[in-house]
């Protein structure tokens, strides 16, 4: 048996230690904190006793202040010590501002993704702020973000009403206004159903740029009887806005279709190739020539998937509560096409057993020593990209757990308590500093953790509908997202419609 060493986690499959660069989110100071000189900690114990709770400070931002003041930027509480910026970010997430948006029901209860793209018009070319909505029994509808319908002509403008505004003593007239979207004439396209939509990432040339958006994936549900399909729509070339109709029906792209359910699907365009999962598995698909190569095979849905380690390593999340690890790297045997068959070990924990079996058999190219189960159906799955050996995974039973994927078999290294579900695919939303994650609830409430620490930051009832879908703002270049990075907002959908939440 390999021995532990501090600071390095022991491989496998490849037989070899490597490093754990960084501190794991949400885990306890090392040891060497502890060891410190008897009148260092004498100190920090004087300190303390005049001092507040990191979680008390944050009720009064004056008080914060002012212990900052007296001990500087790294404030000592009873039971740890906090960042002052970090406390600062909890607070302003914890007093959010909320806006509904008339006319939007049913809209976006499947799909929702945000993106600014070029646009044509009769005075020249220009930028559109655009919000991609889907639903399982609606169509894929564009509405314009903010402009009053500045170039999308004809149709619905959907106003805001202010229902929540948490921080005390502030009023409507005292935020930022939330502007209206326009639902334009002709910009919905039917089909039958979408069952979700991916912003294709194409890697930036110029230095300093942040991710090019110029195509978007989106699916259909479709059945076992009729199928479901993948198609992209082409947003490299400014859109033609004409006099009435956008012309959006000639970027649309039929890549493939298949005789099976498709739950979800996740896009890697610098490879030009996405991944499916469906009621039989998963597959790669070629983006350009429609190619399609099933890299697993189950009894289990496909409900979630994720890229890892920049394209390289595809997670996908099962009905049964397994979370299953294709590393792409891995070639298989060129005499042979066949996937190999896997029998995977039900956990010990006889809780989330859902029959007597003691192992299910599945069938593709994956790694069976890091496969991992939650309690219930996946939900979710979210990669972090600042550091994406780390992902978020949800299940149907109300778990959120953070993973570090060199560590599974240790289990999750963070918990986020509070979470309500039965049998809901609810999506995660991650602001883009990665620092709060968010999701609705079957109780119609929102909650929002810090990923960091795993407390509960916000919890309230805004909507009399589950709020299942978020996506946040996305912006093109490194100075925008620099200087939106403390503006954040946030779109969320449900059966009752749309609404934007803003931290200031």
């Amino acid at each position: 048996m390999p021995q532990e060493l501090p600071g390095f986690y022991f491989d496998e499959e490849k037989n070899r230690y490597f490093p754990i660069k960084g501190p794991i989110p949400g885990s306890a100071r090392s040891s060497s904190s502890k060891s410190r000189k008897p009148s260092t900690q004498k100190s920090a114990t004087s300190s303390t006793k005049e001092s507040y709770t990191c979680k008390k400070l944050r009720n009064r931002t004056s008080k914060l202040l002012l212990v900052r003041e007296l001990y500087g930027d790294v404030i000592a509480s009873h039971k740890r010590k906090c960042s002052f910026k970090e406390e600062i970010h909890k607070i302003r997430a914890s007093k959010p501002v909320v806006w509904k948006y008339q006319g939007t029901e049913r809209i976006g209860v499947s799909a929702l993704e945000q993106i600014l793209i070029d646009v044509q018009t009769l005075e020249g070319q220009s930028e559109a702020d655009v919000l991609l909505t889907g639903s399982i029994s609606g169509p894929l509808i564009f509405c314009e973000v903010g402009k009053f319908g500045q170039h999308f002509y004809g149709g619905v403008k959907c106003m805001p009403d202010c229902v929540r505004h948490y921080a005390k003593g502030q009023t409507e007239e005292h935020d930022e206004m939330a502007g209206p979207i326009f639902r334009a004439a002709g910009s919905s396209l039917h089909f039958s159903g979408i069952s979700c939509i991916r912003l294709c990432q194409e890697s930036s040339s110029a230095v300093g740029d942040g991710p090019n958006f110029r195509h978007v994936l989106f699916t259909t549900l479709g059945s076992e009887t009729s199928g479901g399909s993948i198609y992209t729509l082409n947003l490299s070339e400014p859109l033609d806005i004409g006099p009435g109709i956008p012309n959006i029906w000639s970027r649309i792209s039929r890549v493939a279709s298949f005789n099976c359910t498709l739950w979800n699907a996740e896009c890697d365009y610098n490879r030009h190739r996405a991944v499916i999962g469906t009621n039989l598995g998963a597959a790669s698909v070629d983006l350009e020539t429609g190619r399609t190569s099933w890299f697993l095979r189950c009894k289990s849905d496909v409900f979630a998937q994720q890229f890892v380690n920049s394209g390289n390593v595809i997670l996908c999340g099962l009905r049964n509560g397994a979370i299953i690890t294709v590393d792409f790297r891995q070639k298989r045997e060129r005499f042979s096409s066949r996937l190999v068959t896997h029998r995977i070990p039900y956990p010990p924990d006889k809780t989330i057993r859902s029959s007597n079996k003691e192992w299910f058999k599945l069938t593709g190219d994956i790694y069976p020593s890091h496969t991992i189960r939650m309690p219930s159906s996946i939900s979710c799955l979210v990669s972090l990209q600042y550091d994406d050996q780390y992902f978020l995974a949800s299940s149907m039973d109300g778990s959120i757990k953070l993973y570090d994927h060199r560590l599974l078999k240790r289990g999750a290294v963070q918990s986020y308590e509070g979470h309500v579900n039965s049998h809901s695919r609810i999506q995660l939303g991650v602001d883009p500093a990665e620092r709060f994650v968010m999701a609705g609830g079957e109780d119609c409430k929102l909650r929002l953790w810090s990923i960091k620490s795993g407390e509960l930051l916000f919890e309230d009832k805004f909507s009399d509908s589950v709020l299942s879908t978020v996506c946040y703002r996305r912006y093109r270049n490194m100075e925008d997202e620099y200087k939106h990075n403390n503006n954040l907002g946030a779109w969320l959908g449900s059966p009752e419609g749309l609404f934007y939440m803003h931290w200031k």
